[in-house]
């Protein structure tokens, strides 16, 4: 017999896997330390490509200027200083980065024991309406 709870719970449990699945169910593949530094790794990489446009950006629209003031002294010292904003930068992202990652990876471990406790309760109530079936030998049972 269909129970009106079990059915509620049943689409409660659908629709929290349906939004919030797509958000826990990826962390939990992975041991926190891993998740973290593989979004990490990623970081990196995409804040240093951003960082050489960026760059590229502001070389070609200063061109002019490198060009006309051609100096030795003048390239180290912008070399240095782009090296530092680099460094500096990637520090404070992966820094971010990693407090992000904590926080969504906590998050989804907690979104996984809500959904773990509603299949538990799913479970219990399906306990108490199963019954062994009487197996016949054949024929019709009245």
């Amino acid at each position: 017999m269909i129970s009106e709870e079990k059915i509620k719970i049943m689409t409660n449990l659908a629709m929290y896997e349906k939004h919030e699945g797509k958000k826990i169910l990826p962390a939990t593949r992975y041991f926190k330390s891993d998740y973290v530094s593989s979004k990490l790794f990623r970081s990196f990489f995409s804040y240093t490509l951003s960082f050489i446009l960026c760059l590229i950006l502001w070389g070609l629209y200063h061109m002019e200027y490198w060009l006309n003031n051609l100096e030795l002294e003048k390239l180290t010292q912008a070399g240095i200083w782009i090296g530092t904003v680099y460094c500096a930068g990637l520090v404070i992202y992966l820094i971010i980065s990693a407090y992000v990652y904590l926080k969504r990876y906590e998050y989804a471990s907690r979104g996984v024991k809500v959904y773990q406790s509603k299949l538990k309760k799913l479970d219990k109530r399906y306990e108490g309406t199963s019954r062994p079936v009487k197996r016949t030998k054949g024929g019709r049972t009245s």
